[in-house]
């Protein structure tokens, strides 16, 4: 390191320095003797722009700034899973247990326990010739999740030495291996630079989806495996609420939650739930495979810029070694104020509501690093990225929102109307669109064949339904014939036994594809067999009247998700039901 760069000047997170001759961008440094963790953004000949991602309180002009001569990185390996990081992947129950409650400025823990011996176990032979991103082995990170070692990116030859099954350090050796410009040498951990796309062979369509148990997803506005997809919302419509089902209940082999720039409280309940909380594949705790980045509101504002990086390079690590990792986001609007707020320290000029011009751009590098690919290793994983935004007031026009939606394929629009009458998910049904559909069609045709006409179906329903309500508004329901109030009376059963769901029901908090699939079939049925025998002189009423419609209702939390001949009784008994009423109108 060098300390012949010195401060010259300061506004906030933002330092100027002289003296940083060859500084590289996004350069990794120290600043004043607190040795503040910093990166320069800017080269101006021998001067420098540093972000500083703590608080720069007392740090005056003329105080040296260390050079480390590397990019800000990130240390991979085991002991990721489980723990709990800031947004410079700090650990901080490493930092209580040094400093108490407290994080002070300056704070060095090393993310991972670097004394911890691991049990490995070699899958590679000596004198094999080996590939970058090739698995030479294998830790058991925790009782659900193995991590898997790899060789680094860039490094490929053949393998001079590789250790014999046992326990080792994360600073240990245990691999060699002879390359084109000598000896590299392989331990348990790795680095990688936060902002740079860990690399692979190819992408690979998203033809399967990220299974979430939420039947307003899955059914209607399904994300792909490997996909990206955004929830914006007001305050209050349940945008965490969501991502902690998502977490929880999804079919993604590890979660990663970013908790970037939000309220302590709503983090602080992530960090106290997640632990207790019950994983439902495997029945062990939850964050046996979550990673958790905490960065919230009062932390330092840049660390919060920082923070989407710190989290998507450790779902590339994980996906990697061949698992298929969800990462949430929450939220981007905050981290975009870190952005608004950085800029205004540089002196930029804002664009829309002050907002950087490169704003769009900041979206399209993190959201581009989701995606289904083949890794170096030959395996197929995928990283499935949702982020949930924040518009003031509700209002979709404003630009995160809109800029988000230029790269995600999947929108998720919560609605306060529906927040407020306690509709859970609050996802409005008109507004939000999926583009995955088409692609992940022919697995959900594995589940039904004839899925894709019975989601084409309800969809028109709920729509007509919305129309139908502004004549309502109007006139009044009595002045509809009977057709159209049996498209109200039906549209209301999908509203209450479809696409609401409860979190503290134990059958109606994940529903599974096959259930759904049930359930979509029998209440279209209930519609187009219903207006068809409206159309033989039934009264509307005589349809919403039968003895089937509340065990319909009540499906969702009556009948479990494994206990599928429930269902087809229930379908045979809605069929019985209206070919009583079809006979009787003969």
């Amino acid at each position: 390191m060098s300390e012949k760069a010195i401060i010259t000047r300061i506004s906030g997170p933002i330092v100027e320095s002289s003296g940083m001759q060859n500084a590289l961008m996004y350069e990794l440094v120290e600043v004043g003797e607190a040795r503040l963790v910093g990166e320069v953004i800017r080269v101006t000949g021998d001067r420098a722009t540093i972000q500083v991602y703590e608080n720069t309180s007392m740090v005056a002009p003329g105080a040296p700034v260390f050079r480390t001569m590397s990019p800000f990185s990130l240390l991979l390996g085991p002991g990721l899973i489980g723990n709990i990081y800031d947004g410079i992947q700090r650990p901080l129950p490493g930092i209580a247990r040094k400093s108490g409650a407290f994080v002070k400025r300056g704070e060095k823990v090393p993310p991972l326990d670097i004394e911890k011996k691991w049990h490995f176990v070699p899958s590679a032979l000596i004198g094999d010739n080996v590939a970058a991103g090739q698995i030479i082995g294998s830790v058991q990170e925790t009782s659900i999740i193995a991590n898997r070692v790899m060789l680094p990116p860039g490094v490929a030859g053949k393998l001079d030495f590789i250790a014999a099954e046992g326990d080792y350090t994360l600073d240990e050796t245990v691999a060699r291996v002879k390359t084109a410009h000598g000896i590299e040498s392989i331990k348990l951990v790795q680095r990688w630079p936060a902002r740079k796309p860990r690399p692979f062979i190819r992408r690979e369509p998203v033809d399967t989806p990220l299974v979430t148990g939420q039947r307003v997803i899955d059914s209607f506005f399904p994300v792909g495996m490997g996909g990206t997809a955004a929830i914006p919302g007001g305050f209050g419509t349940g945008k965490t609420m969501m991502q902690h089902a998502l977490a929880k209940w999804s079919n993604a082999d590890i979660i990663v939650y970013v908790g970037c720039g939000e309220r302590g409280n709503e983090m602080t309940s992530v960090l106290r739930e997640f632990p207790e909380l019950e994983d439902p594949r495997t029945g062990k705790s939850l964050m046996e495979r979550t990673v958790l980045i905490a960065n919230t509101s009062n932390m330092p504002v840049a660390a919060r810029e920082v923070s989407i990086y710190t989290g998507i390079t450790i779902a590339e690590y994980y996906r990697d070694m061949g698992y298929h990792v969800a990462l949430m986001a929450d939220s981007t609007s905050r981290w975009a104020e870190a952005l608004r707020e950085l800029s205004g320290r540089l002196e930029e000029l804002p664009a829309e509501e002050g907002f950087p011009a490169y704003l769009a751009t900041r979206l399209a590098q993190f959201y581009e690093r989701a995606g289904r690919v083949r890794t170096l290793s030959g395996r197929d994983a995928s990283v499935s990225v949702v982020g949930a935004v924040s518009p003031p007031g509700g209002d979709f026009s404003e630009p995160v929102t809109q800029h988000t939606r230029r790269f995600i394929r999947c929108f998720w629009a919560l609605d306060k109307e529906l927040a407020n009458a306690r509709h859970y998910p609050a996802i409005n049904w008109l507004t939000s669109y999926s583009e995955y559909v088409p692609f992940i069609q022919n697995w959900w045709e594995k589940i039904d064949p004839d899925w894709p006409a019975m989601r084409a179906r309800a969809m028109e329903i709920l729509q007509r339904e919305s129309r139908l309500q502004q004549i309502v508004k109007l006139v009044g329901p009595d002045v509809l014939p009977d057709s159209q109030r049996l498209v109200l009376f039906v549209a209301e059963i999908f509203k209450n036994g479809f696409l609401q769901q409860s979190a503290f029901d134990e059958n109606d908090r994940y529903t599974s594809p096959q259930k759904q699939a049930s359930l979509l079939r029998i209440l279209v049925m209930i519609n187009d067999r219903g207006t068809q025998i409206i159309a033989k002189g039934a009264a509307w009423t005589q349809v919403s009247g039968m003895r089937c419609i509340g065990d319909v209702v009540r499906a969702k939390s009556a009948i479990r998700n494994d206990d599928l001949d429930a269902m087809k009784r229930l379908e045979r008994l809605v069929m019985a039901e209206l070919d009583e009423l079809e006979r009787s109108k003969g």
